[in-house]
């Protein structure tokens, strides 16, 4: 049965940021949300009244993942040479900043109290959240881990990697449970679970779009490119109907969960949409609108889909 699809529209568009914007994720309180970039700013923005924003922190180098663990009330921010930054918004004093990766830290994945990191070194890092330091590394890839993803169970973490591969992990004995050997060529950027958690979808290099069962098996999906560029993110929205992904090509699309079908384009110009790639993502569950960030700058707000 195909869902019933509301158009999605820009509400706001958000300036301020001097480079880049790579990172997006949950703020510190309900309705808000961070953007961080290419000048190391991290930025938070109230989704009830967004403009203008507010610099909560400054970190040395671009900022290419940043994830945020409301309950201790600390951003975790990754950048270019490595470092993993714990910053404490309640205690300055408490904050920590470690230069553990080599070659950048990419992403971070959050679940239950678990923290996670993957680098360009190829490792992904177990991390103690209460004592903000490193527990367990594993080598996974001799390329960079480009994003980390749980399923909704918390029982499998999924790495996408830059030699095309798809990792499965068992997050509690850190061990590798499934390589999805050329998922994408070159390079695996993106991975989002579907709400029931029994698929993957995964974003790479080639512009692809595709879906694994829970084991790791490939599922019929078009054939089709689903962008002209790399898919550099994924995101889920709050009912779990449908999943944006957003391109190098300067567009983000909108896809139906179900059925693997493409019910709308944001483009630049009709729908005033980025000028530049697209390079982050994120679905408030509050507000259920749909944020994302480019390389124009600039962050965007649409709203989602209505009646949910």
């Amino acid at each position: 049965m195909v869902a019933d699809y509301s158009p999605i529209r820009l509400l706001h568009r958000l300036t301020g940021h001097e480079g880049a914007v790579y990172a997006l994720c949950n703020g510190p309180e309900a309705g808000t949300f961070l953007s961080a970039g290419g000048e190391g700013w991290i930025v938070r923005w109230d989704l009830a009244n967004p403009d203008p924003g507010r610099l909560i922190a400054r970190v040395e180098g671009q900022v290419f993942a940043v994830t945020m663990l409301r309950e201790d009330q600390v951003v975790l921010a990754g950048d270019m040479h490595g470092g993993v930054h714990w910053i404490d918004l309640g205690d300055a004093d408490r904050s920590r900043h470690i230069q553990h990766h080599r070659k950048g830290t990419f992403s971070f994945a959050v679940y239950d109290g678990m923290v996670f990191s993957g680098g360009g070194d190829g490792l992904i890092t177990r991390w103690s959240a209460n004592l903000r330091q490193s527990e367990e590394s594993l080598q996974i890839s001799g390329a960079s881990i480009r994003s980390l993803v749980f399923d909704p169970s918390g029982e499998v973490l999924a790495a996408g990697c830059s030699d095309g591969s798809i990792c499965l992990i068992d997050p509690l004995r850190m061990a590798l449970r499934k390589r999805i050997a050329d998922a994408h060529l070159p390079s695996v950027f993106s991975l989002q679970f579907n709400g029931a958690g029994d698929q993957l979808w995964s974003g790479g290099r080639d512009a692809h779009l595709r879906r694994w069962d829970r084991l790791g098996r490939p599922l019929e999906m078009p054939s089709m490119a689903a962008h002209w560029y790399t898919v550099n993110a994924l995101a889920l929205s709050p009912d779990a109907q449908w999943l944006a992904t957003a391109s190098r090509d300067k567009t983000i699309r909108i896809w139906d969960t179900t059925t693997g079908e493409l019910r709308q384009t944001l483009e630049t110009v009709r729908d005033q949409g980025h000028r530049h790639s697209v390079n982050a993502l994120f679905w408030s569950g509050e507000y259920n609108q749909l944020v994302s960030a480019s390389d124009d700058r600039t962050v965007c707000i649409w709203t989602g889909r209505q009646g949910m």
